[in-house]
């Protein structure tokens, strides 16, 4: 919101809300731009994703230009999956020299299609694109020369990528699947 950002999604051209349920930090932050201005720019927030298309929606039904909709690839993205609505916005509606502020941008993706993902992000980012991702997905941490800040009891920290939770919680479970089953089952893995 401090960029100009719809708190429930989309690019700074949207302008709707069905429930109010961001925080007031927005009104603390102040951006701080660099010496070129973004062209494009659009904020995803996984879980209010399926209010933009709603939105998108409405504003192709009241005319008046250009269907909305065109710049998502022309199908409405609710006859689609989640994860096919979410690359439809990934690969048609992004195209570069943008700021993306991705939350969750993993919510809707399998491992395959999240590293499908990394390849368009990478595709973003030498097309002068800044993306700023918030994620629990160690695919997409994984992304080279990504900036990897952590949220803890200690406030933000930065941390390498094999220093962060999700890499390890994810890889003690990949290694040691069976003995963390059945602890957490209590030896129902091994029946």
């Amino acid at each position: 919101m401090a960029w100009g950002f719809n708190a429930e999604g989309g690019s700074k051209n949207f302008n709707f809300s069905n429930r109010s349920s961001h925080s007031p930090l927005h009104r603390f932050i102040r951006p701080v731009r660099g010496v070129r201005k973004a062209k494009d720019g659009f904020f995803l927030r996984a879980e209010s994703f399926f209010n933009v298309g709603t939105e998108i929606e409405r504003l192709d039904s009241e005319g008046g230009g250009p269907p909305v909709i065109d710049a998502y690839g022309g199908r409405s993205l609710h006859e689609q999956s989640h994860g096919e609505s979410f690359f439809a916005l990934f690969e048609k509606r992004l195209g570069g020299n943008g700021l993306y502020i991705l939350d969750e941008p993993e919510a809707a993706l399998s491992p395959s299609r999240q590293l499908a993902f990394l390849s368009r992000m990478h595709d973003l980012i030498q097309n002068d694109s800044q993306c700023i991702i918030a994620t629990h997905s160690p695919i997409i941490l994984g992304y080279p020369r990504a900036d990897i800040w952590q949220l803890s009891s200690y406030g933000l920290e930065h941390v390498a990528y094999e220093d962060t939770e999700h890499v390890q919680v994810t890889r003690q479970f990949l290694n040691n699947r069976d003995v963390l089953l059945d602890m957490l089952l209590d030896g129902e893995a091994k029946k």
